[in-house]
């Protein structure tokens, strides 16, 4: 079952609560899970238990998707704001500088709190931040038409495609090379999380300008790229690897933007073989 915290972050206008979900297993260094922009925390559902038999795995909703609630006025969805949320949730957790993994903006929220050094290591999957303008406005495009698609189709319908494993590719291949692997249940929940992610505007809006143009010293980081990423295309790994030189760049065979249901032994590995 999934647990909730309330910290206070700072705002122009005085002290904010922020409330944040999460779920917690296992045993050993702690290790947490950050997710992409419209997804929920159950992205990581696929590779948490095989995670969880060597770490202390902490898999959090990010303010305004899932289960937690956008943040209040005051506070904007900006990375400034999150790697607060994220430094507060561990600070209130007792989690001193926890090992890291993020997808997509949780990767990019990965290597920005690698940066700030409140981490031991850094494993981000095709993290957002590395692409030139015109592959940003494309992904943009992609997210927004994804978002329309699961605003405007009733839950019936979306319960009717996730039946089959065409249904699941209509649904879903956008983020997932093998979208029949993922399981109805699974495609339902995750489209009605975008469809109502109330962070989903204002943090594709603070994303417009973001760039991550930074070396990460002494900070092991690991970037993984799909082979099969329709998203943020996999060049994108190139260039962070020039940015981040002691990078360890990793491909991931037949993985797409979101690899954890499409290979989870594979992307649990380089999580574990990250951290280590």
């Amino acid at each position: 079952m999934p647990d909730t915290v309330s910290l206070s972050l700072t705002s122009p206008h005085g002290p904010r609560t922020v409330t944040l979900s999460y779920a917690r297993e296992g045993t050993g260094e702690p290790l947490l899970l950050l997710h992409g922009i419209g997804h929920h925390r159950q992205a990581w559902d696929p590779v948490v238990h095989i995670l969880a038999a060597e770490r202390d795995v902490i898999a959090v909703d990010l303010p305004g998707f899932g289960e937690s609630p956008a943040l209040p006025d005051g506070l904007t969805h900006d990375l400034a704001t999150m790697n607060a949320a994220l430094g507060a949730l561990c600070e209130k957790l007792g989690i001193e500088r926890p090992h890291v993994a993020g997808n997509s903006l949780g990767g990019l929220l990965a290597l920005e709190l690698g940066r700030e050094k409140l981490v031991r290591s850094v494993t981000a999957l095709s993290p957002a931040g590395f692409w030139s303008q015109a592959e940003r406005r494309y992904a943009f495009g992609v997210l927004l038409a994804m978002r329309r698609a699961a605003r405007s189709m009733p839950l019936p319908l979306v319960e009717r495609l996730s039946r089959t494993a065409a249904g699941r590719a209509v649904l879903t291949s956008s983020i997932y090379a093998r979208p029949g692997r993922r399981s109805p249940d699974a495609v339902v929940a995750e489209t009605l999380a975008l469809a109502r992610a109330e962070g989903f505007t204002e943090t594709l809006r603070a994303g417009t300008a973001v760039r991550f143009t930074d070396d990460i010293p002494g900070v092991p980081v690991t970037v993984a790229w799909g082979s099969h990423d329709r998203l943020l295309l996999r060049r994108q790994g190139i260039r962070a690897k020039h940015i981040i030189p002691r990078a360890r760049l990793v491909r991931l065979p037949g993985c797409g933007h979101v690899p954890m249901n499409d290979d989870p032994a594979l992307v649990a590995r380089v999580i574990l073989d990250g951290s280590r």
